[in-house]
């Protein structure tokens, strides 16, 4: 059987932490009303047990990474947590089903995508977890919003900081929206 998120087993346990965790997050959508649909979802967000949402980028629309597709409006966001990784990752997915998320083309269109980055100082390479997430440090429409409310967080596995990853990547194609 492949492995997925759909079929992944979430009962891997770790130690809870004995503080909340600082974590970051990455939203996107590019079918619907995006901007409205990514404030629900971190409405939602903030609204789950062990959950306390602190700091939203501006949105950005990005262009799309994979097949033709509309834009994408992308933000990131700063939280504090008690649940451990895989727990935090399952209310993530569980999330992104109850805004539409029906995981069918690898980087095709989607009403929401929630992507864990970073976790604490933490390093994780399990099946179906990797933290720091493997493909931030060469997304712009990951950098650019993240290095607005955390550019001074060091990811962990290169031991630069989030401004630093960003000045090493072109961010054309990120363009600042205008609020409502």
């Amino acid at each position: 059987m492949a492995l997925s998120k759909e079929n992944l087993d979430f009962s891997t346990t770790y130690d809870r932490p004995a503080v909340e965790e600082r974590v970051a997050i990455a939203l996107g959508s590019n079918l619907g009303d995006s901007a409205n649909l990514l404030q629900l979802a971190l409405n939602a967000l903030n609204q789950e047990d062990g959950i306390v949402l602190t700091h939203v980028s501006p949105f950005y629309q990005t262009a799309p990474v994979g097949p033709p597709q509309p834009d994408y409006v992308n933000t990131c966001a700063i939280l504090y947590t008690t649940l451990v990784p895989f727990e935090l990752l399952n209310r993530l997915l569980r999330v992104e089903q109850q805004f539409g998320r029906v995981r069918q083309e690898r980087w095709g269109p989607r009403f929401l995508d929630l992507d864990l980055l970073l976790y604490g100082d933490r390093i994780i390479d399990q099946p179906g977890l990797q933290i720091p997430h493997p493909r931030m440090r060469d997304r712009a429409f990951v950098l650019v919003p993240l290095a607005d409310i955390a550019g001074d967080w060091v990811e962990p596995t290169s031991q630069q900081t989030v401004a630093s990853l960003l000045s090493n990547i072109d961010p054309a194609g990120v363009r600042l929206m205008a609020p409502d």
